[in-house]
């Protein structure tokens, strides 16, 4: 070992320079998809840079003794440091978009905040790593331009502000607004109870662009009186799943007060037109002595989304005995009921929403008209039926309902207790008997509204 006191120093510089380097390269190495190998690769980057940081003040320490050694070790540091900044800019994007995509999902508009929060402390990082690098790449750049050792600070430099970028694109992304949806992919009932939100709670909307149902759903929005809560289509919007927690806590503060603005903001105030009533007495008068009874709605659902929620037939005719031994009239509605045939005594309106009548600019609020008339006029009190968005704009206004479901619905269970007559229908003993119960009390009692 050399006695020189200045080769002491160097090799201290260079040995924890080739320290910064390892540990750089073994993060780099590591198979990072995985939260605990994550963990362990931001260790070891961390390890990096404090290395390349004792390494460049060893350097510094140096320069007083030999300028053309330190300078070769300050090059090995920055290099070393503005790679490691650069490999943690770019573990700071990953770890802001995983955590975006985790606010996108959030069950609560809290958790989906602080998601979102957690996101933007990614970025941060990834903000000041970008702008270390830069200052690092510019000091390679005056001491030696063109070397091997500055172009591989530019990469660097170049490298972390990318992802920087990214970061901040990430975050101005974000929407506020919840979606939607207009295309046959999704329920068409999320519109009743998203649009609820919008009148009770002042959320925004931004509507699914570029579909045959966008024209419609941006009309019936704004004859709801929420042109102000629409927002232009970004992506990363608000999940869904929060806005019936928005809905049920209107609700809870004062019922009365939820359903009228509702009812006034859904249905507004312009007559049903002659041609749905028309339509609706022809469906009512098919089923002899049908008129002057009272009614339940049977939904039919047959989806492909969450198709184990489909209404079985055998249940379908089970339920369809129980109202009519409760002395009410069937109304079949929703999807085909496939492998059924419709029973005698029931009243058919499947498929009822392909009709001309409801395929029009005016769709949605034609078909609540549908449910008020049914109810106003033909003795509608109550609905009945597998978990479907379709029986959410009906229970919203008013409606009796029951839904059936094989396990507690953590989304829309918000509603009972909350949105009057709004019960869920767990399969287990007894749920027959419950339902009949059900029956008994809407056909002995005042209809609602």
């Amino acid at each position: 070992m050399s006695d020189d006191p200045t080769a002491a120093v160097e090799s201290a510089a260079r040995r924890t320079a080739r320290e910064a380097a390892r540990h750089l390269a073994d993060a780099e190495a590591a198979i990072v998809h995985t939260s605990g190998q994550r963990a362990r690769f931001r260790v070891l980057v961390a390890r990096a840079i404090e290395a390349g940081e004792r390494a460049l003040l060893l350097a510094e320490e140096e320069r007083s003794a030999d300028a053309r050694q330190a300078a070769r070790a300050l090059a090995a540091a920055r290099v070393v440091l503005l790679k490691s900044h650069a490999a943690r800019a770019r573990d700071a994007l990953h770890g802001a978009g995983q955590l975006s995509q985790s606010a996108q999902r959030a069950p609560t508009c809290e958790a989906c905040d602080e998601g979102w929060r957690r996101a933007a402390g990614f970025v941060s990082t990834a903000q000041a790593s970008a702008e270390l690098a830069l200052a690092l790449a510019a000091k390679l750049e005056r001491d030696s331009a063109g070397s091997p050792a500055a172009r591989a600070g530019r990469r660097a430099a170049l490298s972390a502000e990318n992802a920087a970028r990214a970061g901040r694109e990430l975050l101005a992304a974000r929407n506020h607004a919840y979606t939607f949806h207009t295309s046959s992919g999704f329920s068409f009932g999320e519109g009743w109870y998203l649009a609820a939100a919008a009148v009770l709670a002042g959320v925004d909307i931004q509507i699914e662009p570029d579909t045959p149902g966008t024209a419609a759903a941006e009309t019936f929005l704004r004859d709801a009186g929420l042109a102000e809560r629409i927002r232009p289509y970004r992506s990363r919007p608000r999940a869904m799943k929060h806005t019936t927690a928005l809905v049920a806590r209107a609700f809870r503060a004062d019922a009365d007060a939820a359903q009228r603005r509702l009812r006034a903001a859904f249905l507004g105030e312009t007559p049903i037109a002659a041609e749905l009533r028309a339509w609706i007495e022809r469906k009512v008068f098919s089923v002899q002595g049908a008129a002057a009874q009272k009614k339940v709605l049977l939904w039919i659902r047959d989806g492909v989304h969450h198709s184990g929620r489909n209404t079985l037939p055998a249940e379908l005719l089970a339920l369809t005995s129980l109202v009519q031994r409760a002395g009410l009239v069937p109304i079949w509605t929703g999807d085909a009921a496939l492998g059924t045939s419709l029973p005698e005594g029931v009243i058919d309106t499947i498929l009822f929403w392909k009709e001309p009548l409801f395929r029009g600019a005016d769709m949605r609020r034609a078909q609540l008209q549908f449910f008020e008339d049914l109810r106003a006029r033909h003795g509608l009190v109550g609905q009945l039926g597998v978990t479907t968005a379709g029986m959410d704009g009906p229970a919203l206004m008013g409606l009796p309902t029951l839904y059936l479901t094989e396990l507690p619905n953590v989304r829309m269970r918000e509603w009972v207790g909350a949105v009057p007559g709004y019960e869920e229908v767990v399969r287990e003993s007894g749920y027959l008997e419950r339902i009949a119960r059900a029956l008994s009390a809407w056909r002995s009692g005042p209809p609602r509204l």
